[in-house]
């Protein structure tokens, strides 16, 4: 009878283990992988996908013919709700400074990871150094205080010297102030992906980038103008914190949006949380879709076809009639949070800065790149001619008369030119199921 009992209990467990949720009967499950659901990145708004009109629908008044009407699609995405700000850029400057101190002049093992039961000196199983940001944050390297005021002394390299120097003063050489950065051009793996002399190497865009913003761009993009105020104040005053950061090149908002998405996996990995796709700087589609916001065919973010509201009050920030810059609330730029944000929560998609894109300008753009998420891009050398460096700058600006800020002028700028005028703000793919939908 013990034998018929055990027998039992034997066939009942073996039923049970392979009817069970987490039995292999030899089935193809699926690797096990982390739940993933999707959230909007902190300060982005999510922008749902949508087909709309590409183009003008005012009249051209310049006859530049360059904005020609097409039906595109776009995939949903996520955009920074205001464009970026001195405050936001200035952590990046200062990531790439602390970077710096540490590596190249602190030369104090406190400040990298250390790997378990090793000793104070040993490095991790790469032979290479990591940054513990956690202790950095915790103990500043610029910090006088105990046990940080011995670095005064190594961080001497990293001021002005000599004649560079003002009532001598210690202020950071911002020309050492460089991010080397590498990410993978996937439109060249594509084109050569059949060409067998090619090696995964030849596809790796390596750049290094000086991240300082030209502060001095107040001076220089206007003739006989008192911009010295600026010169001095804007980045580095508090006042300015949450004004968009000027003065930076493409090529610098590019290398922002690579620290960016690298700071993110960063903060994911210490906490073992899926990653989610790179930020970019957004096409010109999916700028002037944005900044439609759901609306069908109007001149302005807000609407249009006027630029005031029925109580006269202007709607953007932007050179009203022949130069009365205050009239709008401000003489220069101003909070990146002021007038009323478009339909899909995104505050001035037209007017305060422009806004640089990842898109290379072509004034015939719009009749050869696809109907479904469009853009022309190519990645220009240093020996190109100026021609192919033009990137395709969209919004208008504090600076602009009122046209620019139309939702499908097109403009731009050369690469590695920074403007008074001109900012950016991040995008970054929207991954899986719509988040609208309840199912």
């Amino acid at each position: 009878m013990k034998h018929i009992y055990f027998l039992i209990v034997v066939l009942a467990g073996g039923f049970l283990s392979g009817c069970g949720k987490g039995g292999d009967r030899g089935e193809v499950t699926g690797i096990p992988q982390r739940s993933f659901r999707s959230e909007v990145p902190y300060g982005m708004v999510y922008i749902p996908g949508g087909t709309f009109l590409m183009g003008q629908t005012d009249q051209d008044v310049t006859f530049a013919q360059i904005a020609q009407t097409k039906q595109v699609t776009i995939a949903p995405f996520f955009m920074d709700q205001t464009e970026t700000t001195n405050s936001q850029y200035k952590q990046f400057v200062y990531w790439v400074r602390d970077s710096i101190a540490i590596t190249n002049y602190a030369n104090d093992n406190k400040y990298y990871i250390q790997p378990k039961g090793a000793g104070a000196n040993a490095n991790n199983n790469t032979g290479k150094k990591f940054i513990n940001w956690d202790y950095v944050k915790k103990n500043p390297i610029w910090s006088n205080k105990k046990g940080q005021a011995g670095n005064a002394s190594k961080l001497q390299g990293m001021y002005y010297q000599g004649d560079d120097r003002v009532f001598d003063r210690n202020e950071i050489d911002v020309r050492i102030l460089k991010y080397n950065y590498s990410i993978m051009v996937l439109r060249d793996a594509a084109n050569y992906k059949n060409d067998k002399t090619k090696r995964r190497s030849d596809f790796i865009l390596r750049d290094t980038v000086a991240v300082y913003p030209d502060t001095l761009v107040w001076l220089s993009d206007f003739s006989y103008a008192a911009n010295e105020p600026m010169v001095e104040g804007y980045f580095s005053h508090p006042a300015f914190r949450n004004y968009p950061v000027v003065g930076v090149t493409w090529r610098q908002a590019r290398a922002y949006t690579v620290w960016r998405t690298r700071y993110n996996d960063a903060y994911k990995d210490s906490r073992r949380l899926p990653h989610r796709l790179p930020y970019g700087l957004p096409t010109e589609a999916q700028f002037e879709y944005a900044a439609r916001g759901g609306r069908i065919g109007t001149d302005y973010p807000w609407g249009g076809p006027y630029i005031k509201n029925a109580k006269g009050c202007l709607l953007a920030n932007f050179k009203p009639g022949r130069g009365n810059y205050t009239d709008d609330g401000g003489a220069y730029t101003v909070n990146v949070r002021s007038y009323f944000p478009n339909d899909y929560g995104l505050y001035n998609m037209a007017g305060n800065v422009a806004e640089w894109t990842s898109s290379t300008f072509d004034e015939s753009a719009s009749s050869f790149v696809h109907d479904l998420a469009p853009t022309f891009n190519y990645e220009a050398k240093a020996t190109d001619p100026e021609v192919l460096k033009r990137k395709v700058v969209r919004g208008g600006s504090w600076k602009d008369i009122g046209y620019f800020l139309q939702n499908a002028t097109r403009t731009y700028e050369y690469q590695d030119t920074a403007k008074s005028y001109i900012g950016f703000r991040c995008v970054t793919d929207y991954l899986g199921r719509d988040i609208k939908d309840k199912r």
